[in-house]
């Protein structure tokens, strides 16, 4: 009942605020929709015309609390389907909310200290960015390092359950009295947001992700890490050094001197598609608020919250359905889209194809500027149905990530063609996992489980009907070397 009653006053303060179908947009409605769009005005309140049509989801999704807010700042990631000034009334949802009173996140911090607070800080200083969840401090060590300390905000635990109940209700009703919504999966993508929002709550676990994709990172350069500095870690703390270079989220950053701002585009592209291909792991909040840049193209990432991961089949899909669209062959990407399962077999792969050119060609080798992403995203919703595409839970993380992040690289650099820069990625992925060497590496170890079932034979007990006695150690060894050098001519002629 709590749940419901919490839906119900979210849908009442979004009419209040007139920021559930907000007059603005009455020119593009049908006629109908028109009319019931007015119709829920009626109670609209005084704030109702104060503002732009941002602005009043802005305040409406900040008093309905973090999950609201994460909505918020992911649409503010596509000024390019939303509208740029829509766009930008949502962007302080990401880094500039109201902050809780320093005096208690010295309290927090204190909590997990091995000693006196002034025996670790030279200096604590106010909240320099305060989002849904946390807030950051900037303070200075004794030792002379400077760092960043994420503080949970008071309460936040019971808020984000409260939510979460509210959004399982709500996938239940969808699920019940929304027939097109069913094969998204309502209730299985609100798990997922669940667990992800769960996660994010332990800044233990924050610092172990910040860890982990700091040393991914590393390996390629495109993107960059903070240190953990784990002596200040706890359930609702972290510190990491501070961050070079100016948020992305800041307004005048892109006209920082000697930005290169392809290059900028480039490095955020291919670095999250190095991470999830190359190793399986993402960062999975990359809107401009947890990104910081530096001249020329320096990009740091921050706030480590939300780790995406794909086991090995879901980076080959992924790899080879980028690799079909770089080149062109749309009967490739539908026929792993069916391998995968993402389209039921009993759809024509032919068709598929098809609808997938109609797609992919308008836009291939086009700049960003030319291309409608919000005609694009309607194709594609229009495809999927037609195919009876469902949303796959494992996936959700990574395509809100790829819409995040194409989003984020279009305001960087409006002419950033998202096909160009996820070449070189690809393309190394596709000569690491599909060529010569991958298939002189998948006999390999082939030959070696065929031999290990045959020594198993070998040593097995004897039976009333046949005894096989194991082989000895030369005729053991000369079987390796055959396998071997049939595996090596095989890769050969094969590739």
């Amino acid at each position: 009942m709590s749940a419901t009653l919490r839906l119900l006053g979210a849908g009442w303060r979004l009419v209040r605020a007139d920021a559930l179908l907000p007059r603005e947009l009455d020119p593009y409605l049908p006629a109908g929709a028109r009319w019931i769009a007015r119709l829920l005005r009626l109670p609209a309140g005084a704030e109702a015309r104060r503002g732009r049509p941002g602005e009043r989801l802005a305040r409406s999704f900040e008093r309905l609390g973090p999950v609201a807010i994460k909505l918020g700042q992911f649409l503010s990631t596509r000024a390019d389907v939303f509208g740029e000034a829509f766009a930008t009334d949502l962007a302080r949802l990401k880094d500039r909310l109201p902050p809780f009173a320093s005096e208690l996140a010295r309290v927090e911090v204190a909590a997990v200290l091995n000693g006196p607070f002034e025996a670790v800080f030279e200096r604590f200083d106010p909240p320099v960015a305060a989002a849904s969840l946390a807030q950051a401090h900037p303070a200075l060590l004794r030792d002379g390092r400077k760092v960043a300390v994420k503080v949970l905000r008071p309460g936040i635990e019971r808020q984000v359950a409260r939510d979460v109940a509210s959004m399982r209700k709500a996938a239940r009703w969808a699920d019940r009295f929304v027939p097109a919504a069913r094969r998204l999966d309502p209730s299985a993508f609100t798990e997922t947001v669940a667990r992800a929002l769960a996660m994010e709550l332990d800044m233990r676990l924050e610092a172990a992700g910040a860890s982990e994709l700091g040393e991914v990172m590393a390996q390629d350069g495109y993107m960059h890490a903070p240190e953990v500095v784990w002596e200040i870690v706890g359930r609702r703390v972290l510190a990491l050094t501070w961050a070079e270079g100016v948020a992305l989220s800041d307004p005048g950053v892109l006209a920082l001197e000697g930005l290169d701002r392809p290059e900028l585009a480039n490095n955020l592209t291919r670095g999250f598609l190095a991470q999830a291909l190359d190793h399986g792991v993402f960062h999975a909040d990359l809107h401009e608020g947890n990104l910081f840049v530096a001249a020329p193209a320096r990009l740091t990432a921050v706030d480590f919250g939300i780790i995406g991961r794909l086991g090995p089949g879901e980076r080959r899909y992924l790899a080879e359905i980028l690799w079909g669209f770089l080149r062109r062959d749309y009967r490739r990407v539908a026929e792993v889209h069916v391998e995968a399962g993402y389209v039921p077999a009993q759809h024509s792969v032919e068709a598929f194809a098809q609808a997938l050119r109609a797609v992919g060609e308008p836009i291939f080798g086009r700049d960003a500027s030319e291309v409608s992403m919000g005609r694009l995203l309607t194709q594609l919703f229009e495809i999927t149905a037609l195919f009876d595409m469902r949303l796959r839970p494992e996936l959700v993380l990574l395509q809100k990530t790829m819409v995040t992040v194409e989003g984020v690289a279009r305001r960087i650099d409006p002419r950033h063609d998202i096909w160009a820069a996820a070449r070189p990625v690809v393309e190394r992925w596709v000569r690491r996992e599909l060529g010569p060497a991958a298939r002189l590496r998948d006999f390999a170890g082939e030959g070696r489980r065929a031999l290990q079932g045959l020594s198993r034979l070998a040593g097995a007990p004897a039976n009333s009907v046949v005894v096989i006695k194991p082989a000895p150690r030369r005729w053991g060894a000369l079987l390796m070397a055959m396998a071997a050098l049939a595996t090596a001519v095989a890769a050969l002629v094969l590739g």
